[in-house]
């Protein structure tokens, strides 16, 4: 894929506590160029969910007027949309099809019919499918094959981790970037899409839990063996410690969110007991003091529930510090705690490390977005290019299957009406008719791509 081809993605992080929207695009060297960038505070949203629409609209048109303001020539219509949320749910599932030629190399379209078929899966009233995302294959008896396509056999299957989410939670997301005038290209699972911002191929290999704590939720992934093992949303994040300060020290919301981001700490024995905040009093009330000892065991206590949760969901798929030798990876805006990788190694007994997204971004990339908390944001832009990727070496292969027969080759100059001519002249119009339609799509394909260039290079 050159340069020049490459397509600009956008990626939409609709947050309880932000909205970020950045425009990306892949340069020569394969790393992000960031085009565009903008943020704005969310509201409407809670715990990850749309709850008031019109108040999200406004804050997504906020985000995108700010992207738009840091690079003017952007044009912004479709957009890779996270979800997370209380509602979010998976289940593993398993399937096959029997092949109809077995002596046949199994081709990918095979594949795209299995993974369809799972999308029929019975699963609770008022729910729906966000994902199905294939494990492992198997191919008659040949088990954990990775890419089963170029085999050949009776019975191709695979095991299915299959994401699920409220209808009514998917409705207010659509309708919020819809209204927004815009048009959402896909909903990714926001953990997976920070996975794929801070995990590289080593981690996969060697197993790995990421841990996105975000305002509303909490979001984990699970990877080992190179696969997706499992994904849960706690229902917990930096806002639940936001109140929890808020209640226990009885300051007011913008205060304890100002002392958690300044003076917070996941370990209280590595404050000093003599170490005090001073808050202002309010209409003419004296100041107020603040252990930073007791602002930090609030914040240990709530910290150490999600850790808990993750330890539970480590346990209900069977995997421990022997198969997660990568350890955890915290991410998201409230990883940024201080000493919460000492918490996280004491309470889940694996090593631990924050998770940044500039593996991706090419050396020019805006500073801010070095941040864990814009980490889901590139993940949906990676997450667009993975699709586009996928999408264009699918169209090369069907187009090199479009071959001109040898009658079209050297046509002769008289043709003498007879059925079997009749029947022949009707397969050449329809490879006629294929022939210039992948020409018309592969011409329309390299004049949006060079429109693109050329709003770029403007």
């Amino acid at each position: 894929m050159n340069h020049s081809e490459a397509p600009i993605i956008v990626g939409l992080d609709i947050g309880t506590t932000k909205i970020a929207a950045i425009a990306g695009r892949k340069n020569e060297f394969g790393k992000l160029e960031i085009l565009g960038f903008g943020r704005a505070n969310s509201s409407g949203v809670a715990h990850g969910q749309v709850l008031n629409i019109d108040q999200t609209i406004k804050a997504i048109q906020q985000a995108l007027l700010n992207c738009l303001e840091s690079n003017p020539e952007l044009e912004i219509s479709e957009v890779y949309v996270g979800i997370a949320g209380r509602h979010i749910k998976s289940l593993q599932t398993r399937g096959d099809i029997v092949r109809q030629d077995p002596e046949v190399e199994i081709k990918q379209f095979e594949i795209d019919q299995l993974i369809e078929n799972q999308r029929k899966t019975f699963i609770p009233a008022g729910d729906q499918i966000i994902d199905v995302i294939p494990q492992d294959f198997h191919v008659d008896n040949h088990q954990n094959i990775k890419d089963p396509v170029g085999y050949n056999g009776v019975k191709v299957g695979a095991n299915f981790h299959i994401i699920t989410g409220d209808r009514n939670a998917i409705r207010n997301i659509n309708r919020a970037v819809e209204r927004s005038s815009l048009s959402t290209k896909d909903l990714v699972l926001q953990p997976l899409a920070s996975a794929s911002a801070v995990m590289s191929d080593v981690d996969l290999e060697a197993g790995v839990a990421i841990l996105d704590i975000g305002g509303g939720t909490s979001d984990l992934a699970v990877f080992c063996d190179g696969i997706l093992k499992h994904t849960a949303v706690i229902p917990f994040g930096g806002e639940n410690i936001t109140n929890d300060i808020r209640m226990g020290l009885g300051v007011l919301r913008t205060q304890a969110e100002a002392m958690k981001v300044q003076f917070g700490s996941a370990l209280a024995n590595e404050t000093k007991n003599n170490a005090y905040i001073t808050i202002p009093g309010l209409k003419g009330m004296p100041a107020k003091e603040i252990s930073m000892k007791n602002l930090a065991s609030i914040i240990q206590a709530r910290m150490s529930e999600i850790l808990d949760f993750v330890t539970y969901h480590l346990k209900q798929v069977g995997l421990d510090n022997r198969a997660l030798n990568g350890g955890v990876i915290l991410t998201g805006g409230g990883s940024q705690l201080k000493h919460l990788i000492q918490l996280t190694e004491f309470i889940t007994g694996l090593n631990a490390r924050i998770g940044l997204p500039n593996e991706h971004l090419s050396p020019n990339h805006i500073e801010e977005l070095k941040k864990p908390m814009y980490a889901t944001c590139i993940g949906l832009i990676l997450k667009g290019y993975s699709d586009y990727e996928q999408r264009h070496k699918q169209f090369e292969e069907t187009f090199k299957r479009v071959t001109v027969p040898s009658s079209l080759q050297s046509a002769p100059e008289e043709i003498t009406p007879a059925v079997p001519v009749i029947e022949e002249q009707k397969a050449t119009t329809q490879v006629k008719k294929k022939s210039k339609f992948w020409d018309s799509f592969k011409n329309n394909l390299i004049e949006l791509f060079q429109e693109e260039d050329e709003s770029i290079t403007k």
